[in-house]
């Protein structure tokens, strides 16, 4: 069983990554709903996106959660362009590393994560 510093910065990570792209996710679909008819791709991919969030935090729906953010992100970075996606490479990256390890806290107890 990996050391219990490991799986509390491995949790601490997961919810950071979820509660930052909710965040953001929200922050987007919000400045699309302001411009108006021009931003409704910006609602779209944003709410898809804070969705994935949403269900990315729960240890059942954290793959769903994941690959719709993941969709989200592929989305955003073909439509802007990888130079203003770079962040989203990071939020990507992370989100694939929690998708493969899954949640601390599936069923009630703390997952093992191998330490290699």
């Amino acid at each position: 069983m990996a050391p219990r510093s490991l799986r509390t910065s491995f949790g601490i990570f997961h919810v950071t990554l979820a509660a930052v792209v909710l965040t953001q996710s929200i922050l987007t679909v919000m400045h699309g709903l302001r411009v108006g008819p021009a931003g409704h791709h910006q609602v779209l991919v944003g709410g898809i996106e804070a969705i994935g969030a949403a269900l990315f935090l729960l240890a059942p729906t954290l793959r769903v959660g994941g690959a719709l953010m993941l969709l989200a992100f592929a989305i955003a970075i073909v439509a802007h362009g990888l130079p203003n996606g770079l962040t989203l490479l990071v939020y990507a990256a992370g989100t694939v590393f929690v998708m493969v390890h899954g949640s601390v806290w599936s069923h009630g107890r703390p997952r093992r994560i191998a330490a290699r």
